[in-house]
């Protein structure tokens, strides 16, 4: 039996940042260059709305500049469907016979729903969505409608996968054994902190490098982040520990970079504009390779509307099998 997984992608709110980069999608290029996964990547614009419904056109202009970050990044269409989640109905049909098999008790025990709620508190006060509320429901429609058995995802979306398996569980409990029941492959990398020293990078808390950033962007980012608040002169003893320009110098320099950096700083006998500025050049030299090939597409967007529509029509396809399946073992295939 072929191996499938299904790369969880991500919300169409924004440019990606470096954070998902180190975060999941090298995780994402390594699995696809693999050879031993079919790989299907979303560009999840329906999630997107359960938080952004009233701000559709942000959604609908980040889908090409979501997909864009991907295929700069090395997402091969090639090799990995890339796909628009709005654009296969079989997921949104899905999600409703799921709902009727997970309690909104069980959702609102769900962690990582508790505490994206929480974190959304400014958008929905104290109402909260059945969209919002109800998305791994989508999620897990997402997975299985393309039988995924693998799906890589951080800590934090454990419990979501979880809550995946209960359904699929649940389904073949009392349809029969039809759908695949997905397992995690847990990413290593790691959740990269923002320029300001937040556990969290992201656009709204304006301490992210884009992917897609330019050199002078790079630069005045880099020249704005946190460093040792008790190291006012150059020649003050600096703590690295606490300095997030230390911090992004363990991700984009070498090894004998950073041990220069930390003694230097430490014996107070390098200044935090130097500092900065070598990091600026390493994030900058890191990217530019992503950046130039941004920009291609940037300039061709036909081609990327060609490789999201071949993506989502050969996406659609096998969602259509599958829900023949689906429907059948329900005993919904009238006419058939």
């Amino acid at each position: 039996m072929e191996k499938k997984i299904i790369l969880t992608g991500d919300r169409p709110t924004g440019r990606l940042h470096i954070g998902h980069y180190f975060g999941s999608l090298k995780k994402r290029i390594e699995l696809q260059e693999s050879g031993e996964y079919t790989p299907y990547i979303l560009i999840a614009d329906v999630q997107a709305l359960t938080d952004n419904f009233n701000n559709p056109e942000k959604v609908r202009n980040n889908v090409r500049e979501v997909a864009m970050d991907y295929l700069a990044c090395g997402i091969d269409p090639n090799k990995t469907t890339i796909y628009i989640q709005s654009m296969i109905p079989e997921v949104a049909e899905l999600t409703v016979f799921y709902s009727n098999l997970v309690t909104i008790a069980r959702l609102e025990r769900n962690p990582t729903v508790k505490t994206e709620i929480a974190q959304k508190r400014e958008i929905f006060g104290e109402s909260v969505t059945y969209g919002f509320l109800g998305y791994p429901v989508s999620q897990a429609a997402d997975i299985t409608i393309f039988e995924g058995k693998y799906v890589p995802v951080g800590e934090d979306q454990l419990p979501l996968i979880e809550q995946c398996r209960e359904i699929v569980r649940k389904f073949n409990s009392i349809y029969g054994e039809v759908l695949t029941e997905p397992e995690a492959i847990l990413s290593s990398g790691k959740r990269i902190k923002g320029l300001d020293g937040n556990e969290k990078m992201g656009k709204s808390l304006g301490n992210a490098i884009y992917l897609s950033d330019s050199e002078e962007e790079i630069t005045k980012k880099v020249m704005s982040a946190v460093t040792d608040p008790n190291r006012i002169k150059k020649d003050d003893l600096g703590n690295p520990n606490v300095c997030m320009v230390a911090y992004y110098h363990n991700l984009f320099s070498t090894k004998e970079e950073i041990e220069t950096v930390c003694e230097e700083c430490k014996a107070g006998k390098r200044g935090c504009v130097a500092c900065k500025k070598q990091l600026a050049k390493n994030i900058s030299d890191t990217l530019k390779p992503i950046r130039e090939k941004r920009a291609y597409y940037e300039q061709h967007p036909e081609e990327v509307d060609r490789i999201l529509q071949e993506g989502t029509q050969k996406a659609r396809k096998t969602a259509k099998e599958t829900m023949k399946k689906i429907k059948k073992a329900m005993k919904l295939d009238y006419f058939e």
